[in-house]
């Protein structure tokens, strides 16, 4: 019988990740370092070295690869590069995503078509080519071959104001990790999500700086606070390990009880 240590422990893996620069996928990545894993970051380029430096302080290797994730074409010759590199991908991390606010009846197309790229086309992208790299290992000797964990919101269950292509996009992810679990789930790939509540991000600034949205929001919020990145170190960790698997399919809702569902 495995000890909870064990059973939570990432040692050995290596990660790969897109949006670890800042915020809720910063915080997955060093939590990801913290239960031993080595990371693979992806970023726009390597000027932000912040999370690369965590995760060296923690003891554990760290790779930047450059890739635009609003370029099909950047993203289809990611992940040759990083096995070409040698490494092989034990989790895929799926964190990077933007926001962009229009009235529907005013949302340009440009920003529709970059939202659904980056949300949801990437993801899809980077779960098909990691998915395929995984299923040409062997089974370790407890039937599994990787975890993939895809950031979805609770805009992947609700509408939202003035966000049609993020929810759309959202929901779209939701759906793709219980139809990836579907087909993998018995090759020993867990594919699972979390989705995130209302959470003290850069992106959701507009938000916390309208005082009347905002207390709407908090008053919603059974815990009685935003969210912080940290709050998703234990579940991010839970989804990537053997702790979990017999879990796939799930969106794990992370939300401080939200009574908005």
């Amino acid at each position: 019988m495995s000890s909870i240590q064990q059973l939570f422990s990432l040692d050995g893996k290596t990660a790969l990740v897109s949006g670890g620069t800042r915020g809720i996928g910063q915080a997955m990545a060093l939590a990801f370092a913290e239960a031993g894993a080595d990371v693979l970051l992806i970023q726009r380029d390597e000027s932000n070295q912040t999370t690369k430096k965590a995760i060296e302080s923690l003891g554990r290797k760290a790779q930047i690869y450059i890739a635009d994730l609003a370029s099909q074409q950047s993203i289809k010759q990611l992940v040759p590069k990083v096995l070409a590199d040698g490494h092989q991908i034990d989790i895929l991390l799926n964190c990077g995503g933007i926001q962009r606010r229009h009235p529907a009846h005013e949302f340009p197309d440009q920003d529709w078509n970059e939202v659904l790229q980056v949300n949801l086309t990437t993801v899809f992208t980077l779960c098909r080519d990691v998915g395929a790299h995984m299923l040409t290992r062997e089974k370790d000797k407890h039937g599994k071959r990787g975890s993939i964990i895809n950031v979805a919101s609770l805009q992947s269950f609700q509408g939202g104001l003035n966000i049609p292509a993020y929810a759309s996009s959202k929901g779209g992810v939701a759906q793709l990790t219980k139809s990836l679990s579907n087909q993998w789930a018995a090759e020993g790939i867990n594919v699972n999500g979390i989705a995130p509540g209302y959470i003290n991000t850069e992106m959701n600034e507009a938000l916390i700086n309208d005082a009347n949205r905002a207390k709407s929001i908090l008053e919603r919020i059974p815990a009685g606070r935003w969210g912080s990145p940290d709050d998703f170190k234990g579940s991010v960790v839970y989804l990537a390990s053997r702790a979990s698997m017999y879990v796939s399919g799930e969106i794990l809702t992370v939300d401080g009880g939200w009574m908005g569902r």
